[in-house]
């Protein structure tokens, strides 16, 4: 087990994910990660509100957030935990890979505050396989499998 995987951390707040991932608005789809426990699990979280602009067209008398938009939320947590956790060094950029068993269980729906649930399967070397399951007050509304690969961010001069 490597010492950045042995320390556990609290949170990462906004200012820590914008430094975690590349994604800014408006695709950048976790306000916060909660509870997290080394690089085995956390809980991301998404604040939906209507301003969003995926809800002008999807759709405008129902807004409902889009599947892919989920599973996205989940790559993202995965991602900026799978970077916080990494061995310092040179700088990482986490891409997302894979996604496996998606299933959508209920809407998502301006309001929401979703959960993003994830949960360490597998690491070997540079790549990472979480379970994501997520939820709106504690009903399950999204689940999948998702893989990401984490590469030296050379743009940065490392």
């Amino acid at each position: 087990m490597n010492e950045a995987a042995a320390k556990p951390l609290e949170t990462v707040d906004i200012i820590k994910l914008l430094a975690s991932l590349p994604h800014r608005y408006p695709f950048l789809l976790v306000d916060r990660i909660i509870e997290c426990n080394g690089d085995e699990s956390c809980i991301g979280i998404k604040n939906v509100t209507f301003n969003e602009p995926q809800f002008q067209g999807h759709f405008p008398e129902q807004p409902v957030m889009p599947g892919v938009l989920l599973i996205e939320g989940m790559a993202q947590t995965a991602g900026a935990l799978c970077v916080n956790a990494a061995v310092a060094g040179k700088p990482k950029v986490v891409y997302f890979m894979t996604i496996n068993n998606a299933k959508f269980r209920k809407p998502v729906v301006p309001g929401d505050r979703v959960e993003f649930h994830m949960t360490k399967m597998n690491q070997r070397r540079n790549m990472w396989w979480y379970k994501g399951i997520a939820k709106v007050d504690g009903q399950v509304v999204c689940e999948a499998e998702v893989s990401a690969m984490l590469v030296a961010d050379d743009a940065k001069g490392a």
